[in-house]
């Protein structure tokens, strides 16, 4: 008969859990100042900005989907966004694949180029880009991004998913060679199924800076439908005033595809972060 230990809390855990709990009420706490406040009125915002509203106001809500160009916003950024995660993750995949699997004195070093792109901001190229948008001819379409975001991505990806490509058995791989299997299908059979967790970590990474990013549209689109959404915001900041309550709902709507994407991979995103945890 097998006795079931009572557990006790130790002091170590009680600070471990107010931790927890300090860090998540710090995190939590502007998301939901933005929230209460998007829901006041303009000025109510001033009287009592950490407050619940004394009377609720969804104009700011109603004006994003009534006559109003933040739709086509919403759907710029969402298309660059998951154009840009998709390539990030199929040729950081393959780059990793190749790097991790090619037996040659040079898949070191062209890893090493990836890793390097960690340490250099591409921002500092900001004018060598736009003159290659516009040599290309994507300089103010939304696809002007894409490529950049691309470029960001990749150095994390590929440091990423390399790790995790190694970890996995030659023994898998050869057998799959010896079953007549190409490394493209090898690649997609057995290397994407067994790095989904990572993959799942890469995007979740890239999604919060590509979503949120102001610079390169800012330099890259001038055309109002060809705005993405942070850049379709700055439209709402006026010269003497600024209709807060509006920025606010916007920019709280603008959270939700971010949030979204975070619960569906959460579990994979876990599980690639403590994937080497447990390895001797």
């Amino acid at each position: 008969m097998k006795i079931r230990q009572k557990k006790v809390a130790t002091p170590g855990k009680f600070f471990k859990y107010l931790f927890l709990s300090f860090w998540s009420a710090l995190v939590l706490f502007p998301l939901w100042t933005m929230v209460i406040n998007s829901l006041k009125l303009k000025n109510a915002i001033y009287l009592d900005p950490f407050g619940l509203p004394k009377r609720w106001n969804f104009e700011g809500y109603m004006t994003i989907f009534q006559n109003s160009p933040f739709p086509r916003y919403f759907a710029n950024s969402i298309a660059a966004t998951l154009l840009s995660l998709a390539l990030i993750v199929t040729l950081g995949s393959l780059a990793a694949y190749g790097c991790a699997r090619w037996k040659s004195r040079y898949a070191k070093w062209i890893y090493l180029f990836f890793v390097a792109g960690l340490t250099v901001p591409i921002k500092i190229g900001s004018v060598n880009l736009l003159q290659i948008m516009i040599k290309l001819g994507l300089i103010d379409t939304t696809w002007s991004v894409v490529p950049v975001y691309v470029a960001m991505g990749l150095p994390i990806a590929v440091y990423t998913l390399y790790e995790f490509i190694r970890g996995i058995p030659n023994e898998l791989v050869e057998a799959a060679l010896i079953d007549g299997a190409g490394h493209f299908k090898i690649y997609r059979a057995v290397i994407l199924r067994l790095v989904t967790p990572a993959i799942a970590t890469v995007a979740i990474f890239n999604l919060v800076p590509i979503w949120n990013d102001l610079w390169f549209p800012l330099i890259f689109i001038r055309k109002d439908d060809q705005r993405t959404l942070i850049l379709g915001v700055t439209r709402l900041f006026g010269e003497y005033q600024t209709d807060w309550s509006k920025i606010l709902a916007v920019l709280s709507m603008s959270c939700v595809p971010v949030i979204l994407l975070y619960l569906l991979m959460a579990r994979q995103f876990i599980a690639g972060l403590t994937a080497g945890a447990v390895k001797g």
